[in-house]
């Protein structure tokens, strides 16, 4: 069994308060992935399902801003989870962190959680100390208090409230970088991860598409392939099964340097 968490809070204190709190809980290791956006959350759920070779496990993801449009929300954006074969996802549901579970239909809904109402239902799951739920219903820390303690709760089968959302009523991916990548050297890093599969723009290798704000680029097969110093588009290692993101790269260079590329920059291929 795998516990993966990925998540916006990521500074060493809160690393280490997270992780051991999910191991204490599970009394089982857990990884952590720093991210910093709602389309970096998205596609690294789906690269750790296909790292946990269907092994039965969780994935924790949590990226939960307060500022701007999440002041919408009493205190950041609700929870939710669903199941994917033996994997159970607990997640954040704001934004496009669920954006390419949608795409790949790996859930046709979400149970989302009220926090104060699992805090009131749950309470003789909270033995710590008396006022335990109240605090639950606001820490500002709920990656913390709140998404590992409801993770254990689901996969123990306990009754906890949630209120079913259909995966369609969330927001697509589109086309999008969503991720930069440190491969290699450091001066050879910035390959960026898109959301786009193969089969979406008809990707073949040798054919060369137009990308807005790049220009001309050939498609290849794998980074091997490609010359020295020469952008390519390419079939990455990221993905899902027989489904890969397109990647941007630059043979021996930072392609996301060199072409001004930031995460969740719109991708226009023709």
């Amino acid at each position: 069994m795998f516990i993966t968490i990925i998540t916006d809070c990521q500074d060493p204190n809160a690393t280490g308060r997270q992780i051991t709190r999910a191991t204490a809980l599970f009394q089982l290791p857990a990884n952590l992935v720093g991210i910093s956006s709602d389309i970096e959350a998205a596609g690294n759920i789906i690269d750790m399902l296909d790292a946990s070779d269907g092994q039965p496990g969780i994935i924790m993801a949590n990226i939960a801003p307060r500022h701007k449009d999440a002041k919408r929300w009493p205190n950041g954006t609700p929870f939710g989870y669903f199941w994917y074969k033996n994997t159970l996802i607990v997640s954040t549901v704001d934004g496009l962190t669920l954006s390419l579970v949608k795409k790949l239909k790996l859930t046709d809904a979400v149970q989302v959680f009220d926090i104060p109402t699992v805090a009131d239902a749950c309470k003789d799951l909270l033995t710590l100390y008396p006022e335990q739920s109240e605090y639950l219903k606001h820490t500002q820390f709920r990656s913390f208090e709140f998404m590992p303690r409801v993770a254990k709760w689901v996969w123990d089968k306990r009754n906890v409230p949630a209120e079913k959302t259909a995966i369609e009523t969330f927001p697509d991916a589109g086309n999008k970088v969503w991720w930069i990548d440190s491969f290699g050297a450091a001066e050879y890093g910035g390959n960026c991860k898109t959301t786009i599969f193969p089969e979406e723009v008809g990707f073949a290798v040798g054919k060369t598409y137009t990308i807005q704000g790049i220009g001309e680029i050939t498609g290849y097969a794998k980074l091997k392939d490609v010359p020295d110093k020469t952008p390519a588009l390419i079939v990455g290692s990221s993905g899902y099964n027989e489904h890969r993101f397109l990647e941007i790269v630059v043979q021996g260079e930072n392609a996301a340097k060199k072409f001004n590329l930031n995460l969740g920059d719109d991708i226009v291929i023709s």
